[in-house]
């Protein structure tokens, strides 16, 4: 099968998801499918629920054995992370191959590993206003979160790694999309860029 590869990077709360979602609504179900950067943080069994708040360790190997997989036409089981425990679950979620083939995630294209995997890699610029107002009422009202909690762990962990890391990984990025899913003159042009691409091989 020939895929395509679609890497979406972007800080918290910048329209990743959204982005993701309409681009796979344009070419429908059977023809795309979304792996989530998130499902792969490690499992910490061991270690507290404080400890494991504050962590941001990915099985990155795990991952890019996945792609590879799905890149040789094979589908795979990838794993659920849960949010309300900061853990990894016990259930996982069969991803079929398909033409095109979204990795979505804050820090994708921080590993130069997952960059070297992508065909289009994709940036979501959004104001940083925006997008902890978007975490606060993603994570209160659908990760049962408190709001102290949320901003305590922005303030902690998620601000200091989008200045350290996810900003930085912007120039890796072959477009830049302001608002992510919202933008729909990018969206259409990143739907006929994958469309030409996918005529192409």
């Amino acid at each position: 099968m020939d895929t395509i590869f679609i890497g979406i990077a972007g800080g918290t709360g910048s329209g990743k998801t959204t982005l993701a979602n309409k681009l796979a609504e344009s070419f429908g179900r059977e023809e795309v499918s979304i792996l989530r950067h998130d499902n792969y943080y490690k499992r910490h069994d061991e270690i507290s629920y404080e400890e494991r708040r504050h962590l941001n360790a990915f099985d990155t190997e795990l991952l890019c054995e996945r792609i590879l997989a799905l890149k040789a036409g094979k589908a795979i089981r990838m794993p659920v992370y849960d949010y309300t425990v900061h853990n990894r679950s016990d259930s996982t979620e069969e991803i079929t191959p398909a033409p095109v083939i979204i990795l979505e995630g804050i820090l994708i294209f921080a590993d130069q590993r997952l960059c070297d995997l992508l065909d289009i890699k994709v940036f979501v610029d959004t104001d940083a206003d925006v997008r902890i107002l978007r975490r606060i009422l993603r994570d209160v009202k659908e990760r049962g979160r408190s709001l102290e909690n949320v901003i305590e762990q922005y303030l902690a962990t998620v601000k200091p790694m989008h200045d350290q890391f996810v900003e930085p990984s912007k120039r890796r990025a072959d477009i830049i999309i302001p608002e992510g899913g919202e933008n729909l003159v990018a969206l259409d042009m990143l739907v006929q860029r994958v469309k030409k691409h996918l005529s192409e091989t």
